[in-house]
């Protein structure tokens, strides 16, 4: 396992990306000191089974106020100038 600062981590993601999806798996060091492992996704990774699962609508969408578009700056100070008063 190789160990690399931050810093080399920033600069050169591409070829350390290209590395890690070959298969090699890197420590990152945050000054000297290790604060990730970067290695490629197994298959008991919780991203795999938690995260990607499709988005799904809880409830209708009918039951939100409808909220008038001021279209112009001076629209908007005039409203908030009444809620002020």
């Amino acid at each position: 396992m190789e160990r690399i600062p931050h810093r080399e981590l920033r600069n050169s993601s591409s070829e350390i990306l290209r590395r890690v999806a070959a298969g090699e798996v890197f420590e990152i060091t945050n000054h000297g000191e290790v604060v990730a492992v970067l290695r490629p996704p197994g298959n008991d990774d919780l991203w795999e089974s938690e995260l990607l699962k499709p988005a799904a609508a809880v409830a209708p969408w009918e039951h939100l106020k409808r909220h008038k578009v001021l279209d112009t700056t001076g629209a908007v100070l005039d409203v908030l100038r009444e809620e002020r008063r």
